[in-house]
C-alpha cells in the first residue's frame, strides 16, 4: 500500500529543490504536486512499503497502512535511516530475521 499523506502537515519540503519522500523512495515513486505543493505517490500499484519516504519525512505527513499479516502475527519492520542508507531490520511471522540494507539519495542540510 502507498504511504497516505495528511494534506495538512505536508509542505512538499519548500523551499527544497526535491523534498526528502522523493529523495529516499528506491522506486522513484513519490513526488511533489506543483499546483499543490504536496506529495503524492506516482504509482500506488508499484510501492512496496518499504516505508523510507515515512521516516525520512520532516514534518510527520506521511503513514503507511500495515497489512494484517505483518501486525497481526507480531512480526517487526523497523527502519533504520544512516548516511546514505536505509536499513531494514526484519522479522517475520515465523521469528526468522533478516536485515535489507538499500542506497537512497539524501544529503545531509548544511
Amino acid at each position: 500500500m502507498p504511504p497516505v499523506v495528511d494534506v495538512h502537515k505536508c509542505s512538499g519540503c519548500a523551499p527544497r529543490e526535491e523534498s526528502r519522500c522523493e529523495e529516499v523512495c528506491p522506486g522513484d515513486l513519490m513526488a511533489v504536486d506543483i499546483a499543490a505543493g504536496k506529495a503524492y505517490c506516482r504509482n500506488p500499484r508499484d510501492c512496496w512499503d518499504c516505508m523510507s519516504c515515512v521516516k525520512a519525512c520532516p514534518n510527520g505527513a506521511l503513514a503507511t497502512r500495515m497489512p494484517y499479516q505483518l501486525g497481526y502475527f507480531k512480526a517487526r519492520l523497523r527502519p533504520v535511516m544512516g548516511k546514505g542508507v536505509i536499513t531494514w531490520k526484519c522479522v517475520d511471522i515465523y521469528g526468522k530475521e533478516r536485515t535489507y540494507k538499500y542506497r537512497n539519495r539524501i544529503i545531509p542540510d548544511t
